[in-house]
């Protein structure tokens, strides 16, 4: 199958994207499910079932794997419903010249697909052949499915502790291998050896002799070593990744995984420049652990695709992803929270996400899981979340608990930002003998956590009108991204801008994406500055001075680059220099900040 878009619609939240593919992969757009929430899709599931009058009958949270067998039945559903909507795309593309022409005019023009459309349109040919030619030529988007390897808490049945294999992530990969999907599965947030350990148990994930691999590998991660190291490891279990998807570690959406200060250029440049030796290496170990499985050999090197995503907003910031750094494909997640066609946002949140600017647009610490989560001010979960704790009743009731992760109270693993967590730990602080100033500071470091699975998912209840208490109550994890689109665009919109047919930017004050990401890097260093400003330890010294040292070799790269550059961003190329230059007085400033902090260590020995 020949790719007919060069961009692909990544996962987003845990409900925005849920039935992303209905919408839009009869149209040949990839785009990705999370399928961390088993309960939210269980009740899609039933909503979708009762909307195509398709017999239903619940999956109760009483029988044995339920959760994996949700996830199984809802990717079959989804499946059937869009190859149903493709056929009937197609006959509606043959019998009406309009909704082909429709369907060719939003491809780039470079797309060969295209080329090939336009060729034997010139032909005048007979409707058979059309027909035919779509046929061999129309395939879907992929139906891709997401889960983060470290949301793999322990479960139990009728009050015993289940074995690993029903752990959330392990349930939920299981739940995607027994489906009829040919797609496929995203991993992020790290490695998880026991996780990918299991991959072993599906044929499904292993290539034939023509390298044909059924449900496909796929892992975000933030530097070519990593890559490099994960795809060894899953290797040598006979275990191929068919692709590296590359992300920025601050200029995205949702959970933020900051790098040591390495930038989205020169970590693009790496993979550009090793490909194929990473194929190649990787390969070489794949071959001898099917060998010793006795599984079947590929004929020649499998493909490898290397994809980017993250703070992409002009196409020609998107054709210099594709050319440049050779990229397969780019993502765009941010932007398709304003494409209700694409994705599933309630009617108030897309009024907060119009209306939010650079400011509100923040990298906050509301997850339960500690690590730094992007974020829109005035989501209306927020609002309710400090409401509680104003009147004395901080918490959620944590009806969901698929961020249960802390057992610093309990046997079993509860969530942070739960009613039962933050009394304990509020309780705890009543007793320490701490100044005010210190008892705030605390005190709003507990409660500052927010109900994630509630809120991330409550916009697709809403917007389906699905009954639940709570779904009124939403988060949302936009990209600071967001801050340069403020207004509601159509499917076809999005793509033409993407394409650079159309331009459905309002900010017109918007940065190089580049220089935003060097700018969330900076302020991101900053703060590691000032926190280790009370007592600075030796490792925290390391980690600044490696910080600001990969920061000054990155503003190096890019100044490099962008001298070099011909034909290519002729019109912003003395905006970017004059930002550039800004930003590196800017990292002087903090790395003298890093050198006074480390005298006084010195002096304090």
């Amino acid at each position: 199958m020949t790719q007919k878009h060069s961009f692909h619609i990544p996962v987003m939240g845990l409900g925005f994207t849920v039935d992303t593919p209905l919408k839009v992969s009869q149209f040949g757009i990839d785009s990705v499910i999370s399928i961390v929430d088993d309960i939210l899709i269980e009740r899609m599931r039933k909503m979708y079932c009762n909307k195509f009058k398709i017999s239903y009958s619940e999956i109760s949270d009483k029988i044995e794997d339920f959760r994996a067998k949700r996830i199984t039945s809802y990717l079959n559903l989804i499946n059937d419903l869009v190859e149903n909507k493709f056929e009937e795309f197609k006959n509606s593309t043959i019998k009406k010249g309009y909704d082909i022409k429709n369907y060719f005019n939003q491809l780039p023009d470079y797309s060969i697909i295209k080329q090939e459309f336009n060729k034997i349109n010139t032909k005048n040919s007979s409707l058979k052949e059309i027909k035919n030619w779509i046929n061999d030529n129309f395939s879907m988007g992929s139906i891709d499915v997401n889960i983060m390897t470290k949301l793999d808490k322990e479960n139990y049945f009728k009050g015993k502790k289940l074995s690993s294999e029903f752990n959330d992530a392990h349930a939920a990969l299981r739940g995607f291998a027994n489906s009829n999907l040919k797609s496929s599965i995203i991993l992020s947030a790290g490695m998880n050896p026991r996780l990918y350990s299991y991959i072993e148990q599906f044929d499904d994930f292993y290539p034939n002799e023509n390298g044909k691999i059924k449900k496909k590998l796929v892992l975000k991660v933030s530097d070519y070593r990593s890559a490099l190291i994960q795809g060894k490891f899953l290797a040598k279990k006979g275990i191929w990744v068919s692709e590296f998807r590359i992300e920025s570690g601050l200029n995205c959406g949702g959970h933020a995984f900051a790098t040591d200060g390495y930038l989205l250029g020169p970590i693009l440049s790496e993979f550009k420049d090793n490909k194929e030796k990473l194929a190649q290496s990787i390969y070489d170990v794949l071959v001898p652990a099917l060998t010793a499985k006795n599984r079947t050999i590929p004929l020649t090197t499998l493909p490898l695709i290397i994809t980017a995503q993250g703070g992409v907003g002009t196409a020609e910031e998107h054709n210099f992803l594709l050319n440049h750094y050779n990229v397969d494909s780019v993502g765009w997640g941010t932007p398709f929270l304003l494409v209700p066609e694409a994705t599933t946002v309630d009617n108030k949140t897309l009024g907060i996400l119009m209306k939010a600017k650079e400011e509100d647009l923040y990298l906050s610490n509301i997850s339960p899981l500690g690590v730094p989560f992007n974020n829109v001010r005035g989501n209306t979960k927020d609002i309710e979340k400090l409401t509680k704790a104003k009147y004395g009743k901080p918490g959620s009731p944590c009806p969901e608990g698929f961020l249960s992760s802390n057992k610093e109270f309990t046997e079993k693993s509860i969530c942070t930002a739960s009613r039962q967590y933050q009394r304990k730990k509020i309780k705890d602080l009543d007793n320490e003998n701490l100044s005010p100033k210190q008892y705030k500071s605390l005190y709003e470091k507990i409660i500052v956590k927010s109900c994630l699975c509630v809120g991330l998912s409550a916009s697709a209840l809403t917007v389906n009108k699905i009954e639940c208490k709570d779904s009124d109550k939403v988060s949302i994890c936009p990209g600071p991204n967001l801050a340069y689109f403020s207004k509601l665009s159509s499917l076809s919109e999005m793509v033409d801008h993407i394409y650079g047919r159309t331009n459905v930017i309002t900010n017109t004050n918007r940065p190089n994406l580049f220089i935003k990401e060097l700018n969330l890097y900076l302020d991101y260093l900053s703060t590691k500055i000032e926190d280790a400003k009370s007592d600075m330890t030796k490792k925290q010294e390391k980690y600044l001075l490696t910080f600001s040292k990969n920061l000054d070799e990155g503003i190096n790269y890019y100044h490099n680059l962008f001298s070099n550059l011909k034909g290519r961003f002729e019109d912003t190329k003395s905006r970017f220099f004059d930002e550039l230059a800004i930003s590196k007085d800017v990292l002087q400033q903090l790395h003298l900040k890093i050198e006074d902090l480390s005298l006084q260590l010195v002096v304090a020995k």
